[in-house]
């Protein structure tokens, strides 16, 4: 035989080319930045500054939160939901039937009315909630 005729055999590469995946990442990278920042999950507000031992940890608490002009947002886990005093009695009422030691924090504006977070509170009340605590940020130094 020839030497013309004579094939050689190429060995396979086995190597992965990771280009794509890279370039899939990177892609993926730059989709979460530009999310991130606008996955804002609370109700913006500007809380009243107090010096006060912080509540000992009895699990997740249920959060209230009182804005400027009166509206109340409850806080399940979710995202906050805008909800009107009745409403606010008739879910907290079914989650503290079904959860004896439910703690609810009530989070109010520095600028809303003391009427608007009393009134909060006495939603509560009437819903059966036997511990209330307040939200308020650390005084500066």
């Amino acid at each position: 035989m020839s030497e013309q005729y004579i094939r050689r055999r190429r060995k396979r590469m086995s190597e992965m080319n990771v280009v794509p995946y890279i370039d899939v990442m990177l892609v993926l990278l730059v989709i979460f930045m530009i999310t991130a920042p606008l996955m804002n999950l609370g109700v913006e507000i500007d809380l009243p500054q107090a010096s006060a031992e912080p509540l000992s940890d009895q699990g997740d608490p249920l959060m209230v939160t009182v804005t400027r002009n009166g509206d109340f947002f409850l806080d399940t886990g979710d995202q906050p939901q805008l909800v009107d005093g009745e409403t606010l009695v008739s879910t907290i009422a079914a989650i503290a039937a079904r959860n004896p030691d439910l703690q609810v924090l009530v989070g109010g504006d520095r600028d809303a009315a003391y009427q608007h977070i009393y009134a909060a509170m006495v939603y509560l009340q009437r819903a059966g909630v036997p511990s209330v605590g307040l939200i308020g940020d650390p005084e500066d130094d």
